[in-house]
């Protein structure tokens, strides 16, 4: 029982690290319309900037609220300068775009910090006597610390998507932008606050999940995990918030599963299993568990 219980809370706490980036690319797609390619990159970059200020001898919380603020920044002249000029034209070209930042933007970290591994700090307490018992299994204070971000965020996003002027333009202007413009909303401005909103997550994700991942801070860091977050949204539904939250605790926890009492499909083959089950689940609701169904007039 203590083995069951310490994969379902190794399960949970990598599950919400897929959450807090699924959230990230739900943001995007809720203001935008549009799935970002670039935002595991994005997020690695940030938490680059998140290790180099801690290296100059910068408190740790400094340094995150500093890799958050440069997300979003990032992410808002992303959407202005590269993404709005092509928009126009395809899905296609912003399809290219995003897949050009993703290349981009790691090669750009491995210019400036180098391609060897980093230690990324921990927020939280995450020695080896800094635990909670439950039920025989350690909780560690690292993972408890990505639950709380998780769970307060979570709320956070619901109260910016439901209550706020600026929620709402979001929300119009993935419907319709047009119809959104025509109604008195400044559309550029709410394109850029999605995107700006979505960098600041996925800075969040990462500082969060870096000193948790084996390999620490590298080039290769966020690849697996967005991997596995873009499972999470689709499985959600991708603009769903809720969805994005359940897709990435079903995928944790199915992996730590599959790793621990599978061992055909699990290891190596952990996440390419979780992917099939994903299709399967696509194919039976191509909208996700909790996306809306889009009702278009001819």
């Amino acid at each position: 029982m203590d083995l069951f219980l310490e994969r379902l809370i190794s399960g949970l706490t990598n599950g919400s690290i897929y959450a807090l980036l699924a959230l990230a690319l739900v943001v995007v797609f809720r203001g935008t319309g549009t799935l970002n390619f670039a935002q595991g990159e994005l997020a690695l970059f940030t938490t680059f900037v998140a290790w180099w200020l801690t290296t100059q001898s910068l408190p740790i919380w400094f340094a995150i609220a500093a890799a958050l603020g440069v997300g979003f920044i990032m992410g808002a002249l992303i959407e202005r300068l590269l993404i709005r000029p092509v928009a126009k034209r395809n899905d296609m070209a912003v399809l290219i775009v995003a897949l050009g930042l993703f290349t981009g933007l790691n090669s750009l970290a491995g210019l400036l910090w180098g391609s060897e591994t980093k230690i990324m700090p921990s927020p939280f307490p995450n020695g080896e006597s800094d635990f909670i018992s439950i039920g025989g299994a350690r909780l560690y204070g690292d993972a408890l610390g990505v639950w709380g971000a998780l769970i307060g965020l979570m709320g956070l996003m619901t109260l910016l998507f439901r209550f706020t002027k600026v929620g709402l333009h979001m929300r119009a202007v993935a419907d319709n932008a047009t119809s959104a413009t025509l109604a008195g909303v400044r559309t550029s401005r709410i394109l850029a606050i999605g995107w700006g909103l979505s960098g600041a997550i996925g800075a969040l994700a990462g500082v969060l999940v870096t000193p948790l991942a084996p390999q620490q801070l590298s080039l290769t860091t966020m690849f697996s995990i967005f991997i596995a977050a873009s499972a999470a949204a689709l499985f959600g539904g991708l603009d769903s918030l809720v969805g994005a939250v359940v897709g990435g605790l079903v995928i944790g926890v199915l992996e730590a599963m599959l790793t621990g009492y599978v061992s055909v499909i699990g290891g190596s083959l952990q996440q390419t299993s979780a992917l099939l089950i994903i299709v399967v689940i696509l194919f039976a609701k191509p909208t996700g568990l909790f996306g809306t169904t889009k009702l278009v007039r001819v």
